[in-house]
């Protein structure tokens, strides 16, 4: 999986795409610091340790790098930046039964926005998955020759 570049001053509003999930009665926000032990099980539960411990360097961050998803109280998604480097969007993730619905999609854009607001021009997506998503929901174009990428000599 290639790295992604994000050019930040290119992003386009995400009001319609958020008054949507609204609607639905998701909400999207920053992680609040007495909230890591939970988003940390999360991500590691769902996703991978891996992703657990790149959470938990999000919340020790001021401000948190982690955004949520959340619905009734629950959280159903998140997103990090600037957790394995300086720069990268990620890990992120979102339960199954809320993918497709603009959950991933509004994850990503906030958390873009608020890496642009904080200065940064472009945000590196580390390893992506989901290449065709990202080209589509952000026109993040493949990083030449980033395979294996940062993850490359990561112990397991």
């Amino acid at each position: 999986m290639p790295d992604m570049l994000v050019p930040l001053y290119r992003l386009s509003g995400t009001s319609e795409l958020m008054a949507k999930l609204e609607k639905k009665g998701i909400s999207i926000r920053p992680g609040l610091a007495p909230e890591k032990h939970l988003i940390t099980a999360f991500a590691g539960d769902n996703f991978s340790e891996a992703w657990g411990s790149e959470v938990a360097v999000c919340f020790g961050k001021t401000p948190v790098s982690c955004i949520l998803a959340i619905k009734d109280k629950k959280v159903i998604g998140f997103a990090c930046y600037d957790a394995i480097k300086l720069g990268f969007f990620g890990p992120t993730g979102v339960l199954p039964e809320y993918r497709g619905g603009g959950v991933g999609k509004a994850l990503l854009l906030i958390t873009l926005e608020t890496q642009k607001h904080l200065g940064y021009a472009y945000s590196i997506i580390g390893g992506a998955g989901p290449v065709e998503f990202y080209q589509k929901a952000v026109n993040a174009i493949p990083v030449p020759e980033s395979e294996p990428g940062i993850y490359a000599d990561m112990l397991k």
